[in-house]
């Protein structure tokens, strides 16, 4: 693990979390950071890291295995919302939260502190064939079927994915880009790409919210177990399956180890379902991941050895 690249990381969220808690910048500083985030720097390092991917058929596995820990995730959730008693909303969120992995804004500058820079391009994979794609269909018709809302059509489904700007700069990166483009090219995308690292975790920083939801202690604590420990514990033998081995395998289940999506998350709060645990979830899971990643970090690298 690059300890430079983490230890920013860490400075950087502390950073945040100190801005939000004197009001040093101004109410929605978050929101316009990610926007930034998401218009930018995450086209920009899809630009950089895909065109130098080579076809490999375990790649297909590696696009696959969102799908197949979503299929885990409700066979989970289920009976255990039952066993447990959930409230309906809370059923909903912890769904959401645990099938939805934050795969792209934490997963992309992780995957590059955990593994090396040129592992990016497998996260950006996973993050636009997998989960990016479930958000758009398994969590709207989550929304849909818990907030009583009409469920998505094939067309409003199609448009938001084409309304997503790194989905323009993937058919970008496996069209026309060269794998070397011009060093002017090149440099800038890269300026821009590493920029992602700093802006998101300030961003994480400002939004955090630790307000621990006494009343739903449980649905929190089976989420981030299911989310942390369980998705990426299932990942691995779903990894070997697919016949992925080194970096490939590592980056796979890293992914599934990421906390919650903040998007997942902000859809649930948007459509009234358990906010608090929303909230939790994604707060508590970020904070913990910072701990759990780099213990599944250490343990891949001795089993992909």
């Amino acid at each position: 693990m690059a300890f430079d690249a983490f230890a920013l990381i860490l400075a950087m969220l502390a950073l945040g979390m100190l801005f939000a808690r004197f009001g040093v910048l101004p109410d929605g500083a978050a929101e316009v950071l990610n926007r930034v985030v998401l218009l930018v720097c995450l086209p920009a390092a899809v630009l950089v890291h895909v065109p130098s991917l080579r076809f490999d058929p375990a790649l297909v596995g590696l696009a696959l295995t969102p799908w197949v820990l979503t299929a885990a995730t409700v066979a989970l959730v289920w009976p255990l919302a039952r066993l447990l008693h959930f409230a309906r909303d809370e059923t909903a969120v912890v769904l959401l939260c645990v099938a939805l992995c934050n795969s792209s804004f934490i997963g992309y500058p992780m995957i590059g502190a955990l593994l090396g820079e040129d592992a990016v391009a497998y996260a950006v994979v996973y993050d636009q064939f997998g989960t990016f794609v479930l958000l758009s269909t398994f969590g709207l018709a989550v929304i849909a079927r818990y907030a009583g809302d009409t469920p998505p059509t094939a067309r409003q489904i199609i448009g938001r994915m084409l309304r997503f700007p790194p989905l323009w700069a993937l058919a970008v990166a496996l069209t026309v880009m060269p794998a070397e483009p011009p060093g002017w090219i090149d440099s800038g995308l890269r300026s821009l790409a590493n920029a992602l690292l700093p802006l998101v975790m300030l961003a994480v920083g400002l939004s955090i919210r630790l307000r621990l939801p006494a009343q739903e202690l449980r649905p929190l604590a089976t989420g981030l177990v299911l989310k942390l420990l369980v998705m990426p514990a299932i990942a691995l033998p779903v990894s070997l399956a697919f016949g992925m081995s080194g970096t490939l395998l590592q980056a796979n289940v890293l992914e599934a180890a990421m906390p919650s999506m903040i998007t997942a998350a902000a859809l649930a709060i948007a459509a009234g379902l358990a906010p608090r645990l929303a909230a939790a979830l994604v707060g508590y899971g970020i904070l913990l991941s910072m701990l759990t990643l780099p213990a599944w970090a250490w343990l891949l690298a001795r089993i992909a050895a």
